[in-house]
């Protein structure tokens, strides 16, 4: 039997790593906003069939929901996509329902893309939107990885700050190549560090950040480190726990057909039942028709043939 399991690798990488962002704030990418208390999911309705789900989904302490994407290009028409992030979340959560229900939209911006080089507003006339803008060019990739190293090989523990800032380290730099090489570095780094929860955590927001870049066989890698320590204890509950899901509706499907054949069994069983008994009653009333017709009493056909009263036989006359 084929179990249909729900999570695949990717969507219990994302699961992880949102778990540990409760109360991380976006202030290591000079984000003044409050600490995260809730990550939503992203599956929102879609306008587009070919459209792609957003990048993260937020709710912070103040009740603000903040939409994540992440870009290495800059096009001013990618703002008709985030307007479709925000329409499509306003109706996933009924935030049309709400008055004054804030909703903020994070673009954070690899190396590649230099502060001055965007526009962050957009005003047709009816509409005015702004998206608020992370330039990861503005942070120092070398001085951020030659610290971590040195905390590290110290066996000192990487404050909440400095966690934000190494899960997006690889995208500091400008380059593809560039990038891809530092994820391999801060896998090299994240191995080292003691804490399942740190590491964790690390391990899980660098595949989840690094999605359009890291390298296929990168990717693996982590992966199976993940799996070969304590965090694969999650893992494997939550493909445990889809596959006893898939077991329980697979019983519960075929319970509820063998239900419903046992119903219908038993609908046709007392369909043929009523229908011998009249065939038998009607065979009667013919054969008591019949001795009438000789000329038998009433009394004599009463002792010949069961299941009819004299009314009826009477009513045969």
């Amino acid at each position: 039997m084929k179990i249909p399991v729900a999570y695949q690798n990717k969507d219990i990488i994302s699961k992880v790593f949102g778990e540990s962002m409760r109360n991380k704030s976006f202030r290591a990418y000079g984000m003044d906003i409050p600490e995260i208390v809730e990550i939503l999911p992203t599956n929102l309705p879609a306008v587009e069939a070919n459209e792609m789900r957003l990048n993260n989904l937020f709710r912070l302490k103040d009740g603000t929901i903040v939409i994540v994407d992440y870009e290495s290009t800059y096009s001013y028409a990618d703002k008709i996509k985030y307007l479709n992030y925000v329409a499509r979340t306003t109706k996933r959560y009924g935030l049309s329902e709400k008055q004054n229900q804030p909703v903020r939209m994070i673009v954070i911006y690899t190396g590649s893309i230099r502060r001055g080089t965007t526009r962050a507003d957009v005003d047709m006339g009816c509409l005015q939107f702004t998206v608020e803008e992370v330039f990861l060019s503005d942070l120092d990739a070398q001085e951020i990885e030659t610290r971590f190293q040195r905390k590290i090989h110290s066996g000192e523990i990487l404050s909440d700050e400095e966690q934000m800032q190494f899960i997006i380290l690889p995208l500091v730099h400008k380059t593809k190549e560039e990038m891809q090489d530092c994820i391999v570095r801060c896998f090299e780094m994240a191995k080292k560090i003691d804490s399942p929860e740190i590491q964790r955590f690390l391990l899980s927001g660098l595949i989840v950040f690094t999605d359009k870049v890291i390298r296929r066989e990168d990717s693996e890698r982590i992966k199976r480190w993940i799996e070969m320590t304590k965090v694969g204890r999650l893992f494997e509950e939550e493909k445990q726990k889809a596959v006893q899901e898939a077991i329980k509706k697979e019983k519960a499907d075929k319970k509820k057909a063998l239900q419903r054949a046992s119903a219908d069994k038993e609908r046709a069983l007392q369909k043929a039942a009523a229908e011998r008994k009249q065939e038998l009653l009607d065979e009667k009333i013919s054969i008591a028709r019949k001795f009438l017709m000789d000329g038998i009493p009433v009394d004599s056909i009463l002792k010949c043939i069961d299941g009819l009263d004299r009314a009826e036989i009477e009513a045969l006359k």
